[in-house]
């Protein structure tokens, strides 16, 4: 956060980070305002899908995992990831892309760099349609709100809270951005 940011964009900030596990990604997201209610049942079973998927296959995911499995195993496992891979391709095309973004993510909310200039007034209603993972091209949509918007270093900004979340999905959540971060931890390490 930096000071020259205007009042409203740091009090969103504050509120939506502070005190919280927070993760920075590049990930397909966008807000749509006034797209509904969102669907906050199959948001909990996609990250809790994902997240068994991630307990199988290891955090890393790597080759290293891959040498402990017997042969066999180890080319299903193979066959799974070129046929996910597939797929993901046939569901890309059928589906509308989400546009790459740089975003900052908590349970609490998101900043998000929007694509267009923004003209979302705090209080604006919508829905947060987000691609919690890179190699499977299915979308969260979260309800959210406009905390605040800005232009930052020349980028149109949003602030988004979070509609309140129903306990099962906000556990889902926080244990999908600790795995995030802990990605993150472990890259920078290398």
């Amino acid at each position: 956060m930096s000071a020259s940011w205007p009042v409203q964009a740091r009090a969103a900030e504050a509120a939506l980070f502070d005190e919280t596990l927070a993760c920075e990604a590049v990930l397909p997201a966008e807000f749509a305002p006034d797209a509904g209610p969102g669907q906050p049942l199959q948001a909990e079973a996609l990250l809790r899908s994902l997240a068994q998927v991630e307990d199988l296959r290891g955090e890393d995911g790597g080759e290293e995992k891959r040498g402990e499995l017997p042969a066999l195993a180890q080319r299903l496992d193979a066959k799974l990831d070129l046929v996910l891979a597939l797929l993901g391709r046939l569901v890309r095309q059928s589906t509308p892309v989400l546009s790459t973004r740089p975003l900052r993510w908590s349970v609490r909310g998101l900043r998000l760099a929007a694509v267009d200039p923004v003209d979302r007034p705090p209080g604006t209603a919508g829905v947060v349609r987000l691609q919690p993972s890179d190699w499977l091209p299915d979308a969260l949509e979260l309800p959210a709100t406009v905390a605040a918007s800005a232009v930052i270093d020349g980028q149109p900004t949003l602030w988004l809270r979070f509609a309140p979340l129903p306990p099962a999905l906000e556990d889902a959540l926080e244990r999908h951005l600790f795995r995030m971060h802990r990605r993150e931890v472990a890259a920078r390490r290398r």
